[in-house]
């Protein structure tokens, strides 16, 4: 990385710091949205789901459609994860509705094997099931300029292969400390060893009886049994780097990536990020002080509402009559 490149980013991230500041002074004495609790039937996975809707203030009487934000969660997390990293104080400002989803260990992959009759077409459940039934049941602008994904770590891989798969779904997708080399890694290990069965990462956590499900509150229940992906061809298919070059540039969404310095992804990002440069494409990026921790995503989901809600307002703007 050249030194010009870290002192634009190091102004970047200084100016980030200050707005944030500012930011979080204004939203103590916004309303905050209210929660919802949602179950709804996800066939592509055959099963209940659960998800957390966050409804901005006066939702109820204005009658009016608005834009959406679907936030993904982490590696043994759930919908109730972006709770503790504060979206509700986030969203206060802002005529959004937030999405928390559910989607268990997946990746938000459609895996290529399942074992025992298990049915894992994540990203199916994400894109047709979730979407179709947010769109269904609340006044949301059901449109590419009313949408947009972003997630954290595994939910960061998942927005950015997701949003990049289906760029005429998102104008605006988001990546906090995404786990963005996983399936680079996996065709690493694969075409030396094509039986391979990965990911193998376990489950930190064994009950979460807040999820509200008792056949999917179990770590083991959440984790799909197969394999991700059986080819490196596969692998390329939901790979961000790969899939950022075969969106044609004027489809593509704006990209949002941030990482904190100290954690154990920002060299992936950072390459991600250059990539991103080199293509010449539009994109947001910001480094921090910073683990893969709560304190950091509490801190970052701020600056990435703002940046997200101003895109889906320049584009529903844009479309408008």
């Amino acid at each position: 990385m050249t030194a010009p490149f870290l002192r634009r980013q190091a102004a970047r991230v200084v100016a980030w710091a200050g707005f944030g500041a500012a930011f979080i002074a204004t939203t103590s004495a916004a309303a905050p949205p209210t929660a919802h609790v949602v179950s709804y039937e996800s066939p592509s996975v055959g099963r209940t789901l659960k998800c957390r809707v966050l409804l901005p203030a006066g939702y109820e009487s204005s009658g009016r459609r608005y834009p959406v934000l679907y936030l993904l969660h982490g590696f043994s997390g759930d919908y109730t994860n972006w709770t503790r990293h504060g979206v509700e104080r986030a969203a206060a400002p802002y005529d959004l509705i937030v999405v928390q989803v559910d989607g268990g260990n997946s990746w938000y992959v459609n895996w290529a094997e399942s074992d025992g009759g298990e049915k894992n077409a994540w990203e199916d459940a994400l894109v047709k099931d979730l979407i179709g039934h947010v769109d269904a049941h609340f006044r949301t602008v059901a449109a590419r300029e009313g949408r947009a994904i972003n997630g954290l770590s595994m939910g960061g891989y998942g927005a950015l292969t997701v949003g990049l798969r289906h760029p005429d779904l998102f104008c605006s997708v988001g990546s906090h400390s995404g786990a963005l080399d996983l399936a680079r890694s996996i065709a690493r290990t694969l075409r030396d060893d094509p039986n391979a069965r990965l990911p193998e990462r376990k489950p930190t956590e064994k009950v979460n009886p807040s999820i509200g499900l008792d056949d999917f509150d179990g770590q083991d229940e959440r984790t799909p049994h197969g394999r991700i992906f059986a080819t490196p061809e596969q692998c390329a298919a939901h790979d961000p780097f790969s899939l950022v070059a075969k969106v044609p540039p004027d489809a593509l969404p704006h990209l949002y990536v941030d990482c904190g310095t100290e954690d154990p992804f920002i060299d992936y990002n950072q390459e991600f990020a250059r990539l991103l440069m080199e293509r010449k494409v539009p994109f947001t990026f910001a480094q921090s002080r910073g683990g893969h921790r709560s304190a950091y995503w509490t801190r970052a989901v701020v600056q990435s509402l703002a940046v997200q809600y101003d895109v889906l307002t320049r584009a529903l703007a844009a479309k408008a009559p």
